[in-house]
């Protein structure tokens, strides 16, 4: 069986691992429209801010037999009556099944002086790829100040990485809150004062209409008639699936590839994972579901469990960035009635928390500054399990109303089902599993279980689960010496 996969990014390369994991008789290329090796798009905040280099985002190399990687090569079309591609280097390749894994792009808004994606001016570049990412390294060279444009997700972490480095960054976003999708006004608001302690000033209810650029500088011109100079400008605007080779193909193509439980297009024989792929109704547009469906694909594909079904796990969102603890899940604001509302707020001190229950489950919940019991929400929204009777014991990170909710003081406490890295569903009980198998260190345990290689951000808290479980080992040998 020949499997393509078009797509070498986050989605592609854990899909062409899972099906070598897998071992069978299958021969997959992988075609990669950049050039470089397959690397964790998520920590791109990081390099920005310096705290990683370019070795330290690249993904974990997959290689063995009957597979083939071509960096650099991209489809340029699919003939489905043929089941062939045909690739930028004018080869055409057979497929007995193809996926398509292709992303997304970023999104450039019709800004006048802004021709497209691929000729913007000098000292403007896009948020999205590696690419973009050394443009913006090498503007921030000798660079004091920074306009981003965009108040999501991704603009407050380049915002924030640029910040990170020296620059005074300005966030300019055309909502009246920063991060509207993920945050209700209230936690927009404290998350713009957490900012601003950061050097991140933000600019809000603002539309940008121009951009003047050369090589000493950036001018945005806004509706308003005001206009902003600064020594370089960061498009972090959003981002859209990128389905044009689906949609030449034939394929069914709404907001992005339209699929099926099984991940199946309206071809049989071709697939879509990741940015590109829209599964009842829904894009997601993160890793994990990403990583999820490559996962269920690859036992589609391989034979391991040909009727898998793909089925979403709730998302957690998390702003990845030096001096801001962000955590928003489910809807902050959904519609209708029925939904019960508990909110904390403390905006000296940064913090916001809220509670969105539906009966006594979180339908959402927004955790913004120190919150201990942060870990202990996403569980319980995880799981769908019921909430303490006293809802401050979460609101305000400690236990009340004869419920604990304050997170275990020791892992010895934390339950085995726990989930410890939300990017790879990997659990305390998979990581005492790999312990007791004989992975002893840190590396040892990320090859085996793949904690750690999404966003990052529970690599203390692995670290401190082996930590203990060295501590308990030590402790047994010292009873078993003085025995």
């Amino acid at each position: 069986m020949r499997v393509l996969i078009v797509g070498h990014g986050m989605a592609g390369s854990r899909l062409a691992a899972e099906l070598r994991a897998r071992d069978a008789d299958i021969k997959i290329t992988v075609f990669g429209a950049e050039p470089h090796r397959a690397y964790n798009r998520i920590l791109l905040s990081n390099l920005l801010a310096g705290k990683v280099s370019e070795s330290d985002v690249g993904l974990a190399e997959v290689a063995g037999h009957g597979l083939d990687v071509r960096p650099g090569v991209t489809v340029t079309a699919v003939d489905r009556a043929a089941g062939t591609v045909t690739t930028s280097a004018e080869v055409v390749e057979e497929y007995d099944h193809l996926v398509l894994a292709t992303g997304s792009r970023a999104w450039i808004p019709p800004l006048s002086g802004i021709r497209g994606a691929d000729d913007l001016p000098d000292r403007v570049a896009a948020f999205r790829t590696l690419d973009d990412c050394r443009r913006i390294l090498a503007s921030a060279e000798g660079a004091r100040t920074a306009l981003v444009l965009g108040g999501g997700l991704l603009g407050l972490e380049a915002a924030r990485g640029l910040a990170a480095r020296g620059l005074d960054v300005t966030v300019l976003h055309p909502v009246g809150h920063l991060m509207e999708r993920q945050l209700d006004p209230a936690a927009g608001a404290v998350l713009a004062r957490t900012l601003a302690d950061l050097g991140i000033s933000a600019r809000l209810d603002t539309m940008a209409t121009a951009v003047d650029a050369g090589r000493d500088g950036v001018t945005v011109r806004l509706a308003d008639g005001a206009a902003l100079a600064a020594d370089l400008l960061v498009l972090a605007c959003g981002v859209r699936p990128d389905v044009d080779l689906a949609r030449a193909a034939g394929l069914l193509v709404e907001r992005a590839v339209v699929v099926d439980d099984r991940l199946r297009t309206s071809d049989r024989r071709i697939s879509a994972i990741g940015d590109c792929a829209q599964h009842a109704g829904s894009v997601s547009g993160l890793v994990a579901p990403a990583w999820e469906q490559a996962r269920v694909l690859a036992d589609v594909l391989a034979g391991a469990d040909p009727l898998a079904r793909y089925r979403p796990m709730p998302t957690v969102t998390r702003l990845k960035a030096a001096g801001i603890d962000l955590a928003a899940m489910g809807d902050p604001e959904p519609a209708g009635t029925g939904y019960e509302e508990v909110s904390f707020a403390d905006p000296a001190r940064r913090t916001y928390a809220k509670l969105v229950l539906d009966g006594d489950r979180l339908a959402g919940a927004i955790l913004l500054g120190d919150n201990p019991a942060v870990g202990t929400v996403i569980q319980l929204f995880d799981r769908g399990a019921p909430v303490p009777a006293d809802r401050r014991a979460l609101l305000l990170g400690r236990a009340g109303g004869g419920a604990s909710v304050a997170p275990a003081e020791t892992p010895a406490l934390m339950p085995d089902a726990a989930t410890v890295c939300q990017c790879n569903n990997v659990s305390k009980g998979a990581l005492v599993r790999c312990w007791r198998g004989g992975a002893r260190r840190l590396d040892e345990v990320v090859d085996r279980t793949r904690a750690t290689t999404g966003c990052g951000t529970c690599r203390d808290a692995v670290e401190g689960i082996l930590g203990w479980l060295g501590s308990a080992d030590a402790v047994a040998d010292r009873e078993v010496a003085v025995r």
